[in-house]
């Protein structure tokens, strides 16, 4: 069973996000120019206000369909003229691509403002400015040409997620099949039931000290062996372990033929995962009850299944959405402010490279998930409130340890949603522009000039941020390695 695209409600009805307001605005403003109309003639024409037509014509609103009618008779044109697909000539041409570069992460990264692009500013020097932006763009995918794949897949498989709303029928369809062939009574998972469904699918447990450095498990499928290592006895929950182990098994993957289908096939191990340990009939009226009492906490949610932080925090965003009407947004930051995981479907504007991918870009200094490693008190949960250009969010985070250093979790929801979660009457206020303005990817200028040309770091980022993507099936995995290791222990 694999991940696969929710059924569209709106299916067959037309798609109009190929229909580009700002060159249907430069087409009006080429043809009123030729007509010689002013702009508040042409608005006097289809009875609107110059305004609201200048907004049109520079591409800041889509027009309704009656009324680019009224314009195209005005103007003494055809509909399809407006709407045809290409400008009008080189020169609108250069204008359009220069705007849409200006809306573009290489301009905000940078820090160059947009500007309007008057008739004064010489076709020159936007061409200029185009070549400029094309080879800085050039330079950068030069660089991320080795992650380029891992990048578009996560874009991918993020916009998959964020279409279901993180919520995959048929992986809980799964959950309830194997907890009910092993008469889960409902509630938290325990480990003698965790060994009970290894038993179900003809595997027994071991746990050994030489498991292979790069791997986290290893199933010997000839001999129904399932090897674990010793030390997850006595770090980490052994219940986890062995259920990631098992449920690539349960979904009958396969080795993977490409990174894209690895990485899809690592979601459904921890979606399955989670689905096991958080069963879904139980866990929703739990939720339920929690927002009845406008009381919901991943927290509590955490301490009810015996969980991790991070694992209580994924299921949530599993559950929130369809079962409680609640958008949420999940990020997962490194504690050098790297973002390793996130997801999304409240509109909350997460920082993106060139092909929309959020993980790898640095998260705001300012927003919850950085603001949270400043604080002393890491018994009690962070919340705060951060307003940003697409308006105000709160987040819950925690931060938990790992073998790369710390991590924040956090999970967030749109303000109007508060209402529903402990920690809504927080005083941590947030200020975060970083989806829109340069916001704190650059140092204020004062500071820069003092010290750009005055220090040099020595930049301490985590292994795993810097190396390439391995080769191979199974990234990152010592094929010799795992084979030797499998020979050694295979029973004689």
């Amino acid at each position: 069973m694999t991940l696969s695209p929710a059924r569209d409600p709106r299916a067959g009805i037309p798609d109009d996000e190929g229909v580009d307001s700002l060159t249907i605005g430069r087409r009006i403003r080429q043809l009123r120019t030729e007509r010689g109309l002013t702009l508040e003639e042409l608005a006097a024409l289809v009875d609107r206000a110059p305004s609201q037509l200048s907004m049109i014509e520079n591409g800041r609103r889509e027009p309704k369909l009656t009324l680019l009618r009224a314009i195209a008779r005005a103007l003494g044109t055809a509909l399809e003229s407006l709407l045809e697909s290409e400008p009008l000539d080189e020169r609108a041409t250069l204008e359009i691509a220069l705007e849409r570069a200006m809306k573009g992460q290489t301009f905000q990264a940078l820090g160059i403002p947009a500007f309007r692009i008057g008739k004064t500013v010489p076709t020159e020097a936007l061409t200029a400015m185009l070549a400029l932006q094309g080879e800085i763009d050039r330079l950068r995918d030069e660089r991320a040409a080795t992650p380029e794949e891992a990048r578009r897949a996560n874009v991918a498989l993020r916009r998959l997620m964020r279409t279901q709303d993180n919520y995959f029928p048929e992986l809980e369809e799964q959950a309830r099949r194997i907890l009910h062939a092993v008469d889960h009574p409902g509630g938290p998972l325990t480990q003698r039931t965790a060994s009970d469904i290894a038993a179900h699918l003809g595997f027994t447990l071991h746990y050994v000290p030489d498991l292979p450095q790069t791997t986290r498990s290893v199933a010997d499928i000839k001999n129904g062996r399932l090897y674990l290592s010793s030390r997850v006895t006595s770090k980490g929950d052994p219940r986890t372990a062995v259920l990631q182990a098992l449920s690539s098994r349960i979904l009958g993957h396969r080795e993977p033929t490409s990174y894209a289908e690895f990485l899809r096939q690592r979601v459904e191990t921890n979606y399955l995962t989670g689905a096991l340990l958080i069963p879904e009939s139980h866990a929703v009226p739990f939720l339920q009850d929690a927002k009845q009492d406008r009381a919901i906490s991943i927290e509590d949610l955490r301490d009810a299944y015996s969980v991790s932080y991070e694992t209580a925090a994924h299921r949530f965003t599993n559950l929130a959405t369809v079962h409680l009407g609640i958008p949420v947004h999940f990020l997962k930051v490194h504690e050098s402010g790297t973002i390793t995981k996130a997801y999304e479907n409240d509109d909350v504007n997460f920082p993106t490279d060139r092909l929309g991918a959020i993980e790898g870009q640095m998260c705001c200094r300012r927003w919850t998930s950085r603001a949270v490693f400043d604080v002393d008190d890491h018994f009690n949960p962070y919340y705060q409130y951060t307003d940003t250009g697409n308006g105000t969010y709160w987040c819950t985070a925690r931060v938990e340890l790992s073998s790369e250093g710390a991590h924040s979790v956090s999970v967030g929801v749109r303000f109007d949603d508060t209402k529903w979660f402990l920690g809504r009457d927080t005083q941590n206020r947030g200020v975060s522009k970083h989806s829109v303005e340069v916001c704190c990817r650059r140092a204020p200028a004062e500071l820069e000039s003092e010290w750009r040309d005055n220090s040099w770091p020595n930049v301490r980022t985590p292994r795993t941020l810097l190396a390439t993507l391995p080769t191979g099936s199974f990234p990152g995995v010592d094929t010799t390695d795992l084979y030797e290791f499998l020979e050694a222990h295979a029973p004689r």
